[in-house]
C-alpha cells in the first residue's frame, strides 16, 4: 500500500503533466513556424542587406533600402498599400453586411449562402482571365454602359482607374471567406439582443450599430487584419493576369514588385530588401488596426 508521500509525489508529478501537456500540444506547430516562417524571414533579412550581381554577397548596409526608397515604381506600390488601407473599410463591410442579411433570414438565404462563396474557389488566374473580358475596352460592361448613354471606361488601360478595377474583382473574388468568419461570428451573437431591439422598434442600422459591431466586436478585428494580409499578399494572380502592374506601373503592389525584381531583374537581395519593407508594413498596419478597433470598442 503506497505511503502518504508516494501519492503525494504522484499528485505532483499529475499536476506536473497537466501543466506540461499544454506546451507539449502545441510544440510541434511552434516547430513548423519556426522552421518554415522564422528562420526563412530571418535569412531573408540578413540577405537583405547584401548586394546583387558583381557584390552577390557582399554586405552593403543599407544600400538596398536606400534603392527601394528611390525606385518610383517602389513608391508606387507604397501609395496603392496606402490606397488599400483606405478602401479596407469596404471591403469588411461588402461581407459583413451580406453575412447580416443572411442571418436575418432574408427570402433565398441559403441559396446565397453557397452563390456569395463560390468565387473564393476559383483560381485568381481564371477570375483575372474572366474579368480580363468583361472589362475589356470592347466588352460588355462598356457596351452596358454605352447602351444606358455613358462614354466607355478604359478600366485596365487607364492608370487612374486600374487599380480600382484590380481591387474591386479582389474583393469580389475573396470576400466569400470573410462572409463564412462573419457567419461563424454571429453563432455566438445572443439572439435575446436582437430580439430586444426589434422589440424595441429598432431600425436595421440601428441594430447593426448597436447590437451586431459590439457583439462581433473581435470577429470584425480578426477580419480587418486578415483581409488587409490577403490584399497585401494574395493579389499577385490578379495583378500578373489583368494588367502585369501596369498601366505605366500603376497597379504595382510590394508582391508584384518582388517578384520583378526577383524573377525578371535578378536582383534577390533587392528583393528581399522588399519583402522586409512588406513585413514591417503588415506588422505596423495589423497592429495599428487592432488598436483602433479596440478602442472603437472601449469606447462603445
Amino acid at each position: 500500500m503506497a505511503g502518504p508521500a508516494t501519492r503525494s509525489r504522484r499528485v505532483r508529478d499529475g499536476r506536473r503533466s497537466e501543466r506540461l501537456a499544454p506546451y507539449v500540444l502545441v510544440a510541434p506547430a511552434v516547430l513548423i513556424i519556426v522552421v518554415l516562417r522564422l528562420w526563412p524571414l530571418l535569412l531573408g533579412l540578413n540577405f537583405s542587406f547584401t548586394g546583387d550581381g558583381d557584390r552577390n554577397g557582399t554586405a552593403v548596409g543599407l544600400d538596398n533600402y536606400r534603392e527601394l526608397l528611390d525606385d518610383p515604381l517602389f513608391r508606387t506600390a507604397l501609395r496603392n498599400v496606402g490606397l488599400l488601407v483606405l478602401l479596407l473599410p469596404v471591403a469588411v463591410a461588402i461581407p459583413g453586411l451580406l453575412a447580416t442579411f443572411i442571418y436575418l433570414r432574408v427570402p433565398g438565404h441559403r441559396v446565397f449562402r453557397s452563390v456569395y462563396f463560390f468565387p473564393a474557389v476559383l483560381s485568381p488566374v481564371i477570375v483575372g482571365a474572366i474579368f480580363n473580358l468583361l472589362l475589356a475596352f470592347d466588352g460588355p460592361l462598356n457596351a452596358v454602359l454605352g447602351g444606358l448613354g455613358i462614354g466607355p471606361v478604359d478600366w485596365l488601360g487607364d492608370p487612374d482607374v486600374a487599380i480600382f478595377a484590380v481591387v474591386g474583382v479582389h474583393v469580389w473574388a475573396t470576400f466569400g471567406m470573410a462572409l463564412v468568419v462573419f457567419l461563424a461570428g454571429f453563432a455566438t451573437l445572443d439572439s435575446a439582443l436582437l430580439d430586444a431591439a426589434r422589440v424595441d422598434g429598432a431600425s436595421l442600422p440601428q441594430t447593426i450599430r448597436h447590437v451586431v459591431i459590439p457583439g462581433l466586436s473581435r470577429t470584425i478585428q480578426f477580419v480587418f487584419v486578415t483581409t488587409m494580409i490577403g490584399m497585401l499578399t494574395s493579389m499577385f494572380g490578379l495583378l500578373y493576369v489583368m494588367t502585369s502592374g501596369g498601366p505605366e506601373g500603376s497597379t504595382y503592389l510590394p508582391e508584384y514588385y518582388i517578384w520583378v525584381q526577383q524573377g525578371r531583374m535578378n536582383r534577390p537581395a533587392l528583393a528581399s530588401a522588399a519583402s522586409t519593407a512588406l513585413f514591417v508594413i503588415m506588422l505596423v498596419v495589423g497592429l495599428l488596426q487592432v488598436s483602433l478597433l479596440r478602442r472603437a470598442g472601449r469606447e462603445d
